[in-house]
């Protein structure tokens, strides 16, 4: 279940305010064993700040792999009872200084907050959505089949070195590739519990 390709149309109704334009190409860098001390960082100020509302919090995304180059924003997971409750944690997240620049309660009921003072992602989704176990089975892929990592990096910096108009597209662009590694990762998960 991959997303859609976006159109400028899409991804503009998807920002609260304006999708930051691009135009150039994605900086990638080397892995940087900094970034998981940064995810806990993050993961210790969320739980304090949201407590029992923190369902679920994973550091998913290229920055969670080691060895694996990334764009330098550290991807996080976090499910609440319900997404789609804003006033039951935005506001609480908000106070704390994270922004909210993502809302699409269309797709997996999904919102996306900048931090504030770290460069993340928060991806936040309800209990039972489609996205959780993509995130975990490609992250856990990557970091255990070392051929796997090797074709999904390859495939980033061909990609990443393309002029792009927004971060999405790029993104968008991956979906192929991540696809079939999640589908290997289905395939031996089902040829092991027999």
């Amino acid at each position: 279940m991959s997303r859609e390709v976006h159109d400028e149309a899409a991804i503009q109704a998807a920002w609260v305010g304006a999708a930051p334009k691009l135009g150039t190409t994605v900086t990638l860098l080397e892995y940087n064993p900094e970034w998981p001390r940064l995810y806990e960082r993050e993961a210790a100020r969320l739980r304090t700040v949201l407590g029992d509302r923190v369902v679920l919090l994973e550091h998913v995304g290229s920055t969670s792999v080691p060895g694996l180059a990334a764009k330098p924003i550290v991807d996080i997971l976090l499910e609440v009872p319900d997404s789609d409750d804003e006033p039951a944690y935005v506001p609480t997240l908000e106070a704390a200084g994270y922004r909210l620049v993502i809302r699409e309660p269309e797709w997996e009921k999904h919102r996306c907050f900048k931090g504030p003072d770290t460069n993340i992602n928060l991806h936040v989704h309800s209990p039972g959505n489609g996205q959780t176990p993509r995130y975990l089975l490609f992250r856990d892929r990557l970091r255990s089949h070392p051929d796997e990592l090797r074709w999904y990096l390859a495939k980033k910096r061909e990609l990443a070195a393309q002029v792009w108009d927004y971060v999405q597209n790029y993104a968008d662009a991956k979906n192929d590739v991540i696809d079939g590694i999640i589908d290997r990762a289905r395939a031996a998960q089902r040829d092991a519990s027999g």
